[in-house]
């Protein structure tokens, strides 16, 4: 049973990040087919973020859902599937920081290729949502193991 869970988190995994990398950067919808011929970037933390807020009524409600909140939606589940695809599940604060820091490294992979291939934008303020939400997804890992082993606990008390 553990092999077969394994196996479709796995498999899950595999097609979050081939989905990921197509909205990232092929997706007609979010504009990726359009390249810039300027490099387009913001290394000022909390510019873009505070311009959605300040202007959410003009940019409108799923222009900031979609620049806010699905940065860090997004992410969410690099911060579940990674932890999960280890043999050994374990969960200690250092791992918390290691796997939000390899969020952090795959997104600013992300945003230095969009930079580079000039589809989309460099920007700081992506960088921290994208890892906030790596964070959260661990969280909700966390929680998931807990759930799931005190489950396991209470079955093989009931076997007994």
């Amino acid at each position: 049973m553990k092999k077969l869970i394994g196996n479709i988190l796995a498999l899950a995994f595999v097609g979050y990040m081939i989905l990921l990398i197509y909205f990232l950067f092929f997706s007609e919808e979010y504009g990726r087919t359009t390249h810039y011929t300027d490099y387009q970037y913001n290394f000022t933390l909390f510019r873009e973020l505070s311009r959605y807020i300040k202007y959410r009524d003009i940019v409108g409600f799923d222009y900031f859902m979609i620049n806010v909140v699905g940065n860090v939606v997004v992410f969410m589940p690099f911060g579940f599937f990674v932890p999960s695809l280890e043999k050994k599940k374990r969960r200690k604060v250092l791992d918390f920081f290691k796997i939000t820091a390899l969020g952090f490294l795959f997104s600013l992979a992300v945003e230095t290729v969009q930079l580079v291939t000039k589809v989309g934008c460099f920007d700081v303020d992506d960088l921290l949502l994208n890892t906030v939400g790596v964070a959260l997804g661990y969280i909700c890992y966390g929680i998931c193991l807990k759930i799931f082993s005190s489950f396991r606990k209470k079955r093989k008390g009931k076997e007994r």
